[in-house]
């Protein structure tokens, strides 16, 4: 039970109850943001591995003719290899718990739908399933990135 000033005057309030010292956390804000962690991880390495094979192997992907944004394979393998790496590593932060990495988890998974959406012709199915994994995790991020979560929640 806390103490107020009103109940005794003169003297200063004591401890905060255990309610206002760690406030209930809802277990869906920390399951929604482990979860958009987790899928900034794979996504990440899922891009570095598209973006090694396209630097390796130049032939390995496919290019359908006609398409308006066309690149060099290459170098739309070094994009991915250098992207998959950023947004794996924006995911370890959004583990940390920092505000600031769920700012950045939510950029980098805006690059990767433009990424993904680029490479609709070299792997167009996979693209696709990219691209669904990162709105969901733009979601996840955006719709509980004010409220906070502790230690319990977890």
């Amino acid at each position: 039970m806390a103490y107020s000033e009103q109940s005794y005057p003169g003297r200063m309030a004591a401890q905060p109850s255990r309610e206002q010292a760690h406030p209930k956390v809802n277990g869906w804000i920390t399951g929604f943001s482990v979860f958009a962690a987790i899928m900034l991880v794979a996504i990440g390495t899922m891009h570095f591995l598209m973006g090694l094979s396209a630097v390796l192997d130049d032939t390995f992907y496919v290019v359908n003719n006609g398409y308006a944004y066309k690149f060099d394979v290459t170098t739309w393998g070094w994009i991915h290899l250098v992207g998959g790496i950023v947004i794996a590593v924006a995911g370890f932060g959004v583990l940390t718990r920092n505000i600031f990495a769920r700012i950045v988890g939510i950029v980098v998974a805006t690059g990767s739908i433009i990424w993904s959406f680029q490479s609709i012709p070299y792997y167009p199915l996979w693209s696709i399933l990219i691209i669904a994994l990162d709105i969901c995790v733009i979601w996840a991020l955006a719709a509980h990135g004010g409220e906070p979560y502790t230690d319990e929640a977890l």
